[in-house]
């Protein structure tokens, strides 16, 4: 049998409209293929284990083993795994929850359909999508700004115009520790480009018009 084309993907939700929907969606976009569905935790990591799917979609809320020790277990065994957080909590606790058991990403189901694809590519390229809502509720949390001092200085760089290049001969760093920065200030802003996370700054209140370097 001839390998699938495009992202592989699974999709774990114990809701069979929604999932059965959502994987009609998605094999119907050229670039992804869907290899596996499963409505419990107990399934997916069977599935897992059988398909080794590029990116899967994970729900938190199922009976029996939950989204979270689901992503546990999947990552005990393949660390590599990628694993996106679908799902409709948007509660911080199992943001924090998810992303330290190992997903790579987490988005709530109010997502649009365009962006959902755009972080499943994101998921699978070593991203670290956090959907918008979900990046605000932890912005809150933390006082309003989630970012190290370090990426604090990297984002007031991208803010004054300057480029990767440019941010590590100013901060005597290598470039890819700035790539680095940038993706994590990315992540934990919910930008999707440079320029966006100088937007997102602004928005979230930790940019100002006289932002300077701590």
């Amino acid at each position: 049998m001839a390998a699938p084309n495009g992202i592989r993907l699974m999709i774990v939700d114990d809701h069979p409209v929604f999932r059965e929907a959502l994987a009609h969606a998605l094999a119907a976009e050229p670039a992804f293929c869907v290899v596996a569905q499963a409505n419990s935790g107990a399934d997916a990591v069977a599935l897992w284990q059988r398909h080794a799917p590029d990116v899967t979609l994970m729900d938190i809320s199922m009976r029996g083993c939950d989204g979270i020790a689901t992503v546990e277990q999947i990552m005990v065994a393949a660390p590599a795994a990628r694993i996106l957080m679908l799902t409709s909590s948007a509660s911080q606790q199992d943001v924090r929850l998810a992303l330290k058991a190992g997903a790579a990403g987490y988005v709530t189901k109010s997502i649009g359909f365009m962006e959902l694809l755009a972080a499943i590519r994101d998921v699978h390229a070593g991203g670290r999508p956090i959907g918008e809502s979900v990046a605000d509720r932890l912005t809150a949390s933390e006082g309003g700004n989630p970012l190290s001092p370090r990426e604090m200085e990297v984002l007031v760089l991208l803010q004054n115009g300057l480029s990767q290049d440019e941010i590590a001969r100013q901060l005597l760093i290598a470039d890819r520790t700035v790539r680095v920065h940038v993706a994590a200030i990315k992540a934990k802003l919910a930008a999707t480009s440079t320029a966006h996370c100088v937007t997102r700054g602004f928005e979230l209140g930790i940019l100002g018009n006289g932002s300077s370097m701590p």
